[in-house]
Formats: C-alpha cells, sequence, structure tokens
C-alpha cells in the first residue's frame, strides 16, 4: 500500500468515527485478519518534551511513536536512540502539529508550556495526554477546556488514581474509598486531610534558589525557546531539567509537582468534579516573587462545608484521611467504624469510568480524568499556589472561577505571555 493511500485510508477511518454522534467500528477481520492491525490503522502518538518523564512515556500500549520533539538536542537523540528508525525528530512543536499522520499527541514539557501546546493540539485535530499538572494557571486551564470541547479532541491528565493503582499509604485502590464515602457512612461534610502521616510527602525540596547568577546557555540547548511564553529571565541551569519545579514562572515547587496525583482522587471521592472551593487560606513563610518555597498549612473549603486540609509540616499526627459527623477513614481503610471493611462488600460499586485512553480516542467517549474534572483538580492545585504567594485568606467563585473583590489573586488566574506566544 503507498503512503498517499495509507493516509487517505485513516483520514477515512477517521472521518466514520468523528461523524457527528456516531461512528462504525469495523471488524479487524475485515482489515487483515483475526488479531492483525495494520499501521495504517494503529493509532500513532508524538512526545513532546522528553527529558526524564518524556522518554519514560515513549511506548504505551495500542499506539505506535512517529515522532519526538525537544528543544534539547541531547534529550532529542537519546529519545531517538530508544525509539528506533521510524521515529523522526523535532525542535519546534508545531512541526510536529502540521504532521497528518499523527493521533496523539503526549506533552510532557514543563508545565508553562502544558496550556499553549494543548490548544494548539486541539485546534491541529490532535487528541492530547498531557502531564500533570494539567496547566501552570487556572486561566489556562479554562481556554483548554474551551478549545478541547470546541474541537471535540478526546483529552486526559497523567495521573491515574481515581481509577487504578494503590493510592499512596493506603495499600489499595481508591475505588473502595468512593464506596465508603458514597454509601454516606461517614456524614458529611467531609475534611480531608493530606500530609505524610496520611501517606503523602509534599516534597519540598523542590523549593527554588533565590540567588541565581547568569550563566552560559549549554550549546544544545534551544532556552530562549525552553522559556518560551514565560517571562524572560537570565540562563541558570537551576532553571530547567528538573529543578524547573521550584520557580513561579514554570511550576509550583511540591504544589505543582504532586498536587494533582494527590488532589484529583480527593476530589472525586468528595464528589467535586464539577466545582471548586470558595475558601482558600494558606499559612506560609513570606514567598520570594521567583523561587517557590514551602509552607506550613492549606486549607480549602467548599459551599457546603466539605474541607481539604494540605498539612505541611505534618504536625496532626493522629489525623485520619477522612473525617465525617459519623466516622473516621484512616490509612489502610482502618477506621472506627465497626466492621467497615466487611460491609464494604454490601456496597454499590461507583459508576463506571472509561479508564483506557486508546478506547476512548477510538471510541470518542471521555476518559475518566479529562479536561473538564482534569481542570477542577489544577484548580485545587493552582488556588493553593496562589493562597502560598499572597498569603491570605481567599474568596472564589466557582462557577466564574475567578476571586471576589481581590485584583491582586485574579492578576495569578491569567498571566500575561511573553510575545509572540499566546492563546
Amino acid at each position: 500500500m503507498s503512503e498517499n493511500n495509507r493516509i487517505n485510508r485513516r483520514k477515512f477511518l477517521k472521518s466514520a468515527v468523528l461523524t457527528a454522534g456516531t461512528f462504525t467500528i469495523v471488524p479487524r477481520s475485515v482489515l487483515g485478519g483475526t488479531g492483525y492491525i495494520p499501521p495504517s490503522d494503529q493509532l500513532t502518538k508524538a512526545v513532546v518534551g522528553v527529558g526524564g518523564m518524556g522518554r519514560g512515556h515513549l511506548r504505551y500500549k495500542d499506539a505506535r511513536l512517529l515522532a519526538v520533539c525537544d528543544v534539547d538536542r541531547h534529550h532529542l537523540q537519546r529519545a531517538l536512540d530508544i525509539g528506533g528508525r521510524d521515529v523522526k525528530g523535532y525542535h519546534d512543536f508545531r512541526d510536529v502539529l502540521a504532521r497528518e499522520d499523527i493521533d496523539i499527541i503526549h506533552i510532557a514539557t514543563p508545565p508553562h508550556w502544558h496550556g499553549l501546546i494543548s490548544i494548539a493540539a486541539a485546534k491541529a485535530g490532535k487528541d492530547i495526554w498531557c502531564e500533570k499538572p494539567m496547566t501552570r494557571t487556572i486561566g489556562e486551564g479554562k481556554e483548554v477546556v474551551r478549545v478541547v470541547n470546541q474541537y471535540e479532541r478526546i483529552f486526559r491528565i497523567n495521573t491515574w488514581f481515581r481509577f487504578r493503582g494503590n493510592f499512596y499509604g493506603f495499600g489499595t485502590t481508591v475505588n473502595p474509598i468512593k464506596k465508603i464515602v458514597n454509601s454516606g457512612i461517614l456524614g458529611r461534610p467531609l475534611k480531608a486531610t493530606i500530609s505524610r502521616n496520611t501517606g503523602f510527602a509534599w516534597k519540598f525540596y523542590w523549593s527554588g534558589k533565590t540567588d541565581l547568577k547568569p550563566q552560559w546557555i549549554p550549546e544544545e540547548l534551544d532556552y530562549n525557546f525552553w522559556l518560551g511564553p514565560a517571562p524572560y529571565k537570565p540562563y541558570n541551569k537551576q532553571r530547567v531539567h528538573t529543578t524547573f519545579r521550584g520557580y513561579w514562572d514554570y511550576d509550583g515547587g511540591g504544589l505543582g509537582d504532586m498536587g494533582q496525583h494527590y488532589l484529583d482522587p480527593v476530589q472525586y471521592l468528595l464528589g467535586k468534579d464539577d466545582t471548586s472551593p470558595v475558601e482558600i487560606e494558606a499559612d506560609a513563610p513570606q514567598q520570594h516573587p521567583d523561587a517557590v518555597g514551602s509552607w506550613r498549612n492549606i486549607r480549602m473549603k467548599y459551599a457546603d462545608g466539605c474541607e481539604i486540609f494540605l498539612d505541611g509540616e505534618d504536625v496532626e499526627k493522629d489525623q485520619p484521611f477522612l473525617a465525617g459527623p459519623n466516622g473516621k477513614l484512616y490509612r489502610s481503610l482502618k477506621s472506627d467504624i465497626p466492621h467497615l471493611k466487611e460491609k464494604l462488600a454490601e456496597m454499590p460499586e461507583p459508576e463506571p469510568q472509561i479508564t483506557d485512553f486508546p478506547e476512548a480516542v477510538r471510541t470518542r467517549q471521555k476518559f475518566a480524568l479529562n479536561e473538564s474534572n482534569g481542570h477542577r483538580s489544577a484548580t485545587l492545585v493552582n488556588l493553593a499556589k496562589i493562597a502560598v504567594r499572597l498569603g491570605r485568606k481567599l474568596h472564589f467563585d466557582p462557577v466564574k472561577q475567578e476571586f471576589i473583590n481581590d485584583e491582586a489573586a485574579n492578576r495569578l488566574i491569567n498571566q500575561p505571555m511573553r510575545a509572540p506566544w499566546h492563546f
């Protein structure tokens, strides 16, 4: 089959799937025999950002890698060595998006690029697999949601604890915890405590350095492109490659690194996928304008009284993970409710979710953690970051997704981008 015929066939199959309201599943036996998946019918992908995290995602099932992209030539070459001869390397992600034969864009750049590349990928007709945190700001997240829905793309965040894998210190998946919460046995409102004592470490070692001196830019790195929409600041190796997490322009320290991993399942457990807290308060030292620092605790409260408490100092040693007026739930599903584990078998299962990304792409059904609920859990992270930076209590409107009578806080929702970058 010629290359043009393969591309035309791909376009035909994709257009059949994307026909409004309908799709047709063509049996594999028709396309080439039972168990055979011709290359033209496989999902294809590109990975943008192939540092340590990106190289870890060069292969996942049911998708064939065609392209890798990075502004560091050394990173790019390592990815090409792993990917093999059929994989092409790129410096500019826009050249990757221009390829018609790529279905999925996996975004593994630092977070200050997540929103822009997600939006560009959606407009280019690509489905999107994005690393956490989904976006660095609330405003970027709102725009990703709008564009992904406008262009009818399939989107997922690369955190999975709401639907698979042991949930940190619990030795179990989130599923039995969700069953307990849904049963109402703990009562409402609930308070969730996230700390080392309940199984979660906040990684304050990602705090940035405040005394950075300008350094020579390595020859292999396009530092101007790496900065992209972020404000220009002289190169220092601390700003890039892993340690970027310690600077507000690119991420948010331990909150940015682990926040969506920890908080997305809590949002799901509390049933808050379509809303956000109305009060946010941080107890933290004065923050440096450039470098992320530590914090003591952060409290977030929803309109119905449910709370999320982030304990950065691990001072509340005997706190349960979830506490309600009728009972408490600790790590390893320990509880003060008699025979809770035995009662689990009688509790109904949570609503089913699509947890296989290729399936979501093929059927055009939303993935379990998508642009909408992913934006809300990223918003938890970004609300916490803003509270830490401002050091005071904030009031948030979860419908308008803006702070109430707080100009300084609202400026951190939509932060200016360095030209020529914009949505």
